[in-house]
Formats: C-alpha cells, structure tokens, sequence
C-alpha cells in the first residue's frame, strides 16, 4: 500500500465525503432543480448539473475553492477535497513507492498495477495543479480509474512545484521520469514502446512538452493524453474571459499559477512553458480532452488544431457539459467516468499498437 497517496482525512473532509456520494446518486431532475437554471456557454453547451454543484460550492463553502490562503494551506486542503470525492477501488497488485533519480536531485513517484497477472504497458502520469499545488494523492483517484480502465501501469510522478522550484524545474523532472520509465519497462516486464504520457491541467502542459522534449530519443510515447492542457501561456483566449469566475478554476487563479511558476513572463514564449511555440511535426499520436465551461478549453483546442496541422493524428474528446477538474469527479459524475473510461480505452489502443 501507498503511503505517500494515502491520505487521512479532516473532520471536514470526512464530513463532506457522504455528501459527495449523495450527490453523485442524486436524479438529474433533482440536480436541475437545485441548481436552479442550466447555463449555457457560447457554443450552446449546457452545464452538467453536477457540475454546477461543485461550482456553486466552489465559490461559497470553505476549502472547496482550488486556491485557499497561503500555497502550503491550499496543497493540504486540495488533497483532503480530492480524497473526499475518490472512488472506491478493490485492493492493487502492486503500490509501490520508488525515487526517481535524476541530475536535480531525486524524484517522489509511485507505481500502481492492478493485477498480479501482468500490465499491458505503462502511463507516465503528471498530476494537475498550476504547477503549484497538486500532488500523487490528489490524483489517485484519477490514477488507479486509468489503471483499472487501460489495464496498464501507471506511474505517478510527484515533480518539483513552484515557487520553492521554478520553470523549468517541473520540466526536468518530467523528462526525467519519462527517459526513467522507459529504461525501468524491462524490469517491469513491460515493452518500453508501449508507454503514455499523460496528465490534466499543467499536467497535460508536461505531458506535451515532455513529448516534444524527447522527439530525437529512440523511444517516444506511443501517445500524448492531454487532458484540459495548459498550452499557451502568453495570450488570453476568449474561454478565459467567458469562465473567468464561478467554474472552480478561476482566472484569477491562473494569473497567481503563471506568475509563480515562471521566474519572469519573459519565459511565457518558451515552448517548454508553452508547447503551442512549439515544433509540432513529428510527435506522438495525441488524444485532447477539453471540457466546455473551462478557461483552458480554446488554448487546448488550439493545440489540437496545431498538432493536427503539423501532421500529427490526433483525436479531440469534447465533454461539453463538464467544468475543469472534472477528471478527479468520478464519483459525483457519471459523464466524468465515461470520459476517464473513454481516456483510457485510448490509452489501451496505442499501447496496443506499439508493442
């Protein structure tokens, strides 16, 4: 059993936890009717009605927000939020606590295997969190529903936050962890070819840039998850501005995100801080999620195009109804667990494919 993904849980969170159940049992009628109206976006996509929930929280009940005080205070509180609203899972083969090592200094990851019979390949996964918060427990829902889902391995890098670590700190180590997971494979008994890169949010920044990173090694991801990427950091786009407040993630958030992250935003058109400046030809397939009432929605569009543009097969998974973060919502949201499932049937195929 994981120690570092384990997480004992407040009073608040433990309070919270039933309710969360609750609500993911709860009929659509009775979620429309709680949330009153269904909002709708500019492309005339309606807001689940779970997802409204969470945003009506979101702005209203204490340590729901995903900034809350001071950075160390909101770390906590983003894994006691997370662990609250995980799904249950029978017991894994294998939870494995390793260190990464790299010429930085070494890197916290776990590996989880669902079954003692074997995996078919291996998910390099980088957890969101503006590159400030977010961690191996705040996403180890999300983790073993990918592992569960693919019947692959994943492992679960914890790299380097800002501002103690940062640009391209987070980088590095993410590189790292790839170039490690491809030499571990063998001792795994897994086929190096067959290894995804995935992660959400600033996640799914890493994922893109670690496999523009590693175009020119002999072994590359066999696909790119991207899951509500951040991808360009030097613009606004028009979803910024129209989910600005009120969805979980703010803009205001991503401002504090960028700024902490990056030691000068003179950085903000480096490719590794926005893979969009990137070179795009010649990377891995990509499969792109993007929710519809996210800030981050058009920039992920936009790579999608971008990658599609440069020659790359990718594919475009659009949940509509869905607010950012809406990966670690499992068990509130059953479209949440059909697009998770969708993620990792994707990851299956490539992994398939390569090996």
């Amino acid at each position: 059993m994981s120690r570092a993904t384990s997480v004992s849980l407040s009073l608040q969170a433990r309070a919270q936890r039933p309710a969360m159940k609750a609500l993911g049992l709860l009929p659509r009628g009775v979620l429309v009717a709680l949330t009153r109206a269904t909002r709708t976006n500019s492309d005339g996509e309606s807001l689940a009605p779970e997802m409204a929930v969470i945003a009506v929280a979101s702005r209203h009940l204490p340590g729901a927000a995903l900034l809350n005080g001071d950075v160390a205070q909101s770390r906590t509180i983003l894994d006691q939020t997370s662990a609250s609203m995980a799904q249950t899972f029978p017991p894994f083969a294998i939870e494995e606590d390793l260190i990464i090592p790299s010429a930085d200094g070494p890197i916290p990851a776990t590996r989880y295997r669902v079954s003692e019979s074997g995996a078919r390949g291996l998910i390099v996964f980088l957890h969101g969190g503006g590159f400030v918060v977010g961690s191996r427990a705040s996403h180890d829902s999300l983790v073993r529903a990918l592992a569960v889902a693919s019947g692959a391995d994943v492992l679960s890098v914890d790299y380097r936050l800002a501002p103690e670590h940062q640009f391209p700190a987070a980088v590095d180590d993410s590189v790292a962890a790839f170039r490690y997971a491809v030499e571990q494979a063998p001792t795994w008994g897994l086929d190096p070819r067959s290894i995804v890169v995935a992660g959400d949010s600033a996640g799914g920044n890493l994922s893109a840039v670690v496999a523009q990173q590693v175009r020119d090694d002999v072994v590359q991801p066999c696909l790119q998850l991207l899951i509500y990427p951040v991808t360009d950091v030097s613009t606004k786009r028009g979803s910024i501005k129209e989910f600005s407040e009120g969805l979980f993630l703010t803009e205001a958030d991503m401002e504090f995100f960028i700024d902490t992250y990056l030691p000068s935003r003179d950085d903000v058109d480096d490719p590794r801080a926005s893979p969009l400046k990137g070179e795009l030809a010649g990377l891995p397939p990509a499969y792109v999620v993007v929710a519809g009432f996210d800030p981050l929605r058009d920039e992920g569009l936009d790579y999608a195009a971008a990658l599609e543009k440069a020659g790359v097969d990718v594919t475009v998974n659009r949940a509509g109804g869905m607010i950012h973060g809406f990966a670690n919502m499992g068990l509130i949201s059953p479209t949440a667990r059909d697009v998770v499932a969708a993620m990792a049937a994707a990851a299956a195929a490539a992994m398939d494919a390569a090996s």
